[in-house]
């Protein structure tokens, strides 16, 4: 069943019962408005034959003759009247009697003064009437036929009117749905257009505050996170293959050639050597292809935890004079050590804050002449801030610009090895973490990697 039946269906199905029991209503409420009327016409027949017959007026053969003759062509009041102590004294039909009084109904209209009953069809009424200071006990019955009639009648039409405006309350809904659901169609139509070759198009949005509008935007922000995603594997999967591709051309070559001819002892450690060489650049390259995966995570699927960031800067620092004893890495902080040590704790994972700010470090040992790099820690409002600093060579304009792109070597790229990588990979780490990095460069006058971080 489509969402137009299913809209349809209820709408129609909660407005035909609202419909309904105001329909329920009108008629209780007409029967009840017929009843008050039709006891207020018996009380007044019944109080004005109590006085004919009280009156001496009329005789009561009279009376019953006149009941009698008029039974036929209308549905005349039967009376009856009664002394407090139960004595009949007047009666229209004794051989009827609809009401069939009895002195439990005496007693009751007697301690109330008036009462209303119905005995099958017939409706009545008891009333105490005093009349020159003697109580006196009247019962009136009748069959209200007119008002019944009009009632059937009022039936008939309410049941008429119920169908007729379910019928016309269907068509409504119907077309209300399918009108509501219309930018949803259009939005399927648009959706379907939309392949891996055409991932640029969006939804139109036609109204921004309205859900259909949230749903677009929600949509539109889905594809655009889906095609920077496809661009940069399309990105990567290229520049991968690339990059893979030199060290291996390389490394081929060199292994060919040591076998193409007799080489002596020292010519074919020469070519080991440079084999050797080229797969520790190879595995360099992975390492960093790897590091670069899993700082793509989502950050809930990353393990975070409180860190010092003294302590892991200094970590780092041994790590990377391990691999390279000749660097120089000074740290110093710019404040007096801080009472609170959240004031230097982020929330984070060790792992890669640890790659990020090796990176950074080592960018700056290369590119200086004395391999040196000044690393200064300090906090600011809820920021935990590390600079990085050389007095090395510096950056063009063009290479700060491209600084943080995948396999992006820069201008010094013959004077340094490298492949692209530990920048990109850095900004993505520290984007994932909430921070921001900034570079403060000018060519000849040294660079400074600029890092702020959320504090505890």
């Amino acid at each position: 069943m489509t969402i137009k039946t299913k809209l349809t269906l209820k709408n129609t199905s909660v407005t035909a019962i609202v419909f309904l029991l105001c329909m329920v209503m009108i008629y209780f409420v007409s029967d009840h408005t017929r009843s008050s009327a039709f006891l207020h016409d018996l009380r007044s027949q019944a109080v004005t034959k109590a006085n004919l017959y009280l009156e001496n007026q009329v005789d009561a053969a009279t009376m019953r003759s006149i009941l009698l003759k008029n039974k036929n062509f209308i549905n005349e009041v039967e009376v009856a009247i009664y002394t407090s102590d139960f004595k009949l004294l007047y009666h229209d039909a004794v051989d009827n009697d609809i009401v069939k009084e009895d002195q439990k109904m005496i007693d009751d209209i007697l301690k109330k003064n008036e009462i209303t009953f119905s005995v099958g069809k017939y409706e009545g009424i008891g009333i105490k009437y005093n009349f020159k200071g003697t109580d006196y006990i009247v019962t009136a019955a009748a069959y209200d036929s007119y008002g019944k009639n009009n009632q059937k009648e009022l039936l008939k039409d309410l049941c008429v009117l119920f169908i007729i405006g379910l019928t016309l309350l269907f068509i409504a809904c119907y077309f209300l749905a399918r009108s509501s659901l219309t930018p949803i169609r259009e939005i399927v139509k648009e959706a379907n257009a939309i392949t891996a070759n055409e991932i640029g198009q969006r939804l139109p949005v036609q109204n921004e505050r309205d859900e259909l509008g949230e749903l677009a935007i929600a949509f539109n922000d889905l594809l655009e996170r889906l095609e920077q995603s496809f661009t940069s594997q399309k990105s990567f999967v290229g520049n991968v293959s690339h990059e893979l591709r030199t060290p291996l051309a390389a490394l081929t070559a060199e292994l060919d050639l040591s076998l193409s001819k007799n080489r002596t002892e020292e010519q074919y450690r020469n070519a080991m050597q440079n084999a050797l060489q080229d797969a520790r650049r190879m595995t360099r390259l992975i390492d960093g292809l790897l590091n670069l995966a899993k700082a793509d995570y989502q950050k809930e699927q990353i393990k975070m935890e409180a860190i010092r960031l003294d302590e892991l800067l200094i970590d780092a620092r041994e790590q990377i004079l391990r691999g390279h004893p000749h660097y120089h890495i000074d740290i110093l902080f710019e404040q007096e050590a801080a009472e609170d040590d959240r004031l230097i704790t982020v929330n984070g994972n060790i792992y890669l804050l640890t790659i990020a700010f090796s990176n950074l470090i080592e960018n700056n040992c290369k590119y200086s002449a004395d391999n040196t790099s000044f690393v200064q820690i300090s906090y600011w409002d809820k920021w935990t801030i590390v600079r990085m600093s050389d007095d090395g060579i510096g950056m063009s304009e063009t290479d700060k610009q491209n600084l943080f792109t995948l396999f992006y070597r820069g201008e010094q790229e013959h004077k340094v090895e490298g492949h692209g990588i530990g920048m990109a990979l850095s900004h993505k780490i520290i984007s994932l973490h909430h921070g921001d990095i900034a570079v403060h460069s000018e060519q000849g006058k040294g660079t400074t990697f600029v890092v702020e971080l959320p504090h505890i």
